[in-house]
This record gives C-alpha cells, sequence and structure tokens, in this order.
C-alpha cells in the first residue's frame, strides 16, 4: 500500500494510491464506502493504529476494486504534503555509502546521526529554495525509513519489525552554510593528553607532533534549512519491500540520471542503522531515519549528486527508488 498526505481545497487529507495505481483515492471517502467508521486524519494516527487500521484500508481497498463509489483526486486538484508533515524526529545517517567512506582517516565505529527539523519538510512537487548565502548546496538521494511502533534499545534481528514503511528522501545539504558553522581551535599540549580531548585525535590522521588543531562543525543550518527535506510521493509499506537493502537509487536532473546506485553499497545496512538509532533515541511512530546518499555517477556526471550545485543551477530534482516512486522538486533562487 501507498499513502500520501495531501492538501485538497485547503484542508489536509490522507489518500492512498488506487489498486491499480492510477490515481490517489481519499482514505476518509473508501472507509465510509466500505462501511470501516472514521478513518485515521493523520498519518501518524494511521501509523499508530498499527494492525488493525491497515486491515481496514486493505477492506476499503476492496470495496473500490468492486465498484465502490469514491472520488478520485487528481493532480491539478491538489497539493502534495510531505507524508508525515510533524515527526517527532528526522534523523540523518551520514557518509553511509561504501563510495564516501573508504577515503576516511579511521572507518568510523557506526553510523554517524545528525538531525533535521521537521520545519525544512516539503512534499513532492514543491519548491526547493536556495539564498544566495549557502554557496554549494547539493541533492542527497536517500532511503527513507518511517518507524511504526516505539523502538529503544532493539536488536539488529527484530529491527525491521519496527518499520511501517519506506519513502524516498532528499537530503538537501549546503556545504556553504557548513563552512560557516565549522571551526578549528587550537590546544596546548597538556590539554591534548587529556581525558576528552585526546579522542579528537583517533579519528583522523595527525599532520606531525606538533598538530593541536581540533575541529568542530554544527549541522543544523547546512541540512535543516527551509525546504532541505522533500519526502514522499508516498509512504510505502514495508510488506511490499521484501529487502530494503537492496534497492536501486537514481537520480535526474531536468530529466537527465546524474547517479545510479543501490541501497546494497550502504556501509551499515537499515538494520544496523534502525538498532543502533535506537540505543540513544526513543524512536516513536511516524519518526523518519534517511540511511545515506546514492554516491554513483557516470561519464557525464564523475561525482554524481556532488556535481548538481544548486546555488548555481535551478534543476528539477527526481529521485527514484525502486519500489517506492519518484519524488520531483523544483530548485528556485530567493
Amino acid at each position: 500500500m501507498k499513502f500520501a498526505t495531501v492538501l485538497d481545497g485547503g484542508t489536509p487529507r490522507l489518500a492512498f494510491l488506487s489498486p491499480e495505481g492510477q490515481g490517489l483515492i481519499p482514505l476518509d471517502e473508501a472507509f465510509a464506502a466500505a462501511g470501516q467508521g472514521a478513518a485515521p486524519q493523520t498519518m501518524k494516527a494511521l501509523i499508530a493504529g498499527g494492525v488493525d487500521v491497515l486491515e481496514k484500508v486493505r477492506r476499503a481497498m476492496a470495496s473500490v476494486q468492486a465498484g465502490a463509489s469514491v472520488s478520485r483526486l487528481t493532480e491539478q486538484a491538489i497539493r502534495w504534503l510531505p507524508p508525515i508533515p510533524d515527526p517527532s524526529k528526522f534523523i540523518g545517517v551520514a557518509m553511509n555509502n561504501n563510495r564516501l567512506n573508504n577515503t576516511a582517516h579511521v572507518e568510523p565505529a557506526g553510523p554517524m546521526f545528525f538531525l533535521k527539523p521537521s520545519s525544512c519538510l516539503i512534499g513532492h512537487k514543491e519548491n526547493i529554495e536556495i539564498a544566495d548565502d549557502y554557496g554549494f548546496t547539493f541533492p542527497e538521494l536517500e532511503l527513507g525509513v518511517v518507524i511504526g511502533k516505539k523502538a529503544r534499545r532493539i536488536s539488529e534481528a527484530d529491527a525491521l519489525d519496527y518499520v511501517f514503511g519506506y519513502m524516498v528522501v532528499n537530503d538537501i545539504t549546503s556545504q556553504g552554510l557548513k563552512h560557516g558553522d565549522s571551526i578549528a581551535v587550537d590546544i596546548t599540549p597538556q590539554q591534548k593528553a587529556s581525558p576528552g580531548y585526546a579522542d579528537y585525535f583517533t579519528w583522523r590522521n595527525e599532520r606531525g607532533e606538533d598538530d593541536m588543531a581540533v575541529y568542530f562543525t554544527y549541522h543544523a543550518r547546512s541540512k535543516g534549512a527551509d525546504t532541505f527535506g522533500p519526502t514522499g510521493p508516498y509512504i510505502t509499506t514495508a510488506d511490499e519491500i521484501a529487502n530494503p537493502d537492496a534497492l536501486v537509487v537514481r537520480g535526474y536532473a531536468d530529466g537527465e540520471e546524474f547517479a545510479s546506485d543501490t541501497t546494497a553499497n550502504y556501509s551499515y545496512p537499515v538494520r544496523r542503522i534502525l538498532a543502533h538509532a535506537s540505543r540513544y533515541f526513543t524512536l516513536q511512530p511516524g519518526d523518519i531515519i534517511t540511511c545515506g546518499t546514492a554516491a554513483r555517477g557516470n561519464d557525464r556526471f564523475p561525482r554524481a549528486h556532488h556535481e548538481i550545485d544548486m546555488s548555481r543551477m535551478t534543476p528539477v530534482v527526481d529521485v527514484e527508488i525502486e519500489g517506492l516512486g519518484r519524488l520531483s522538486n523544483r530548485v528556485v533562487h530567493i
């Protein structure tokens, strides 16, 4: 099943992709036509309803297939919203691709996380806005995992049991804003030998005995500025995705492919990501974890997503993931 949140006549509505894959059907109308009572009004309510609500959805879909009278929402009549406009957490995984990690000084001990605010979320066909102080800004083509039930300190073996579904995410990143939020600090030899500070030198190569530089980077603006979180168009339920670690991911700029990769190239598979995140964050229904960048380019775009500098270009950027759909957003300068 594929679920969307749309704005219809100024009112947010839940909808599902019709059984034949042609058009969106309002969930409330389908529930009413099938005698399933009141439908969930938000995506988080749908997710929290668990298997009982999903069974009602299946009955509603069967009623539609049998000819029940329901509306079909046309692209012209709706505005796509983020499938989950208000997650309690939107977590990203940094550098989770074998092509990126092979240049690391020291291999990370596990997935590295950052947070994006829910205010950065936009839906399918909404504009990505780039201001003139953002500098080099690029798309990142990523698999998004939607949490289905509360998860804390879960095992890798059980991790996928906590997944409601998957969706396409474009993790917009501004290197210019990241540069503005980075600082290098020289410390003393005494500090370098002290607990805490000494750890800063275990994840990089030192540049000689007199290397006293400690680096700090803060990602709030570079990852979380307004419109930096395109998601959608749908959430696809987990039962439709046999293996989230074997999905083809492609990126397009104005229809021209600039990246083609697979989630099989993740350094850390989805199970490991979820289990590791749940050690530090209590994951709630509707939380989003975006898993890492598709980083393999082609002859025309050898550096893949890094070739698409949205501070200099205004393409329509599409992200397509096998089985999940295609997310499309135009870049505009503001």
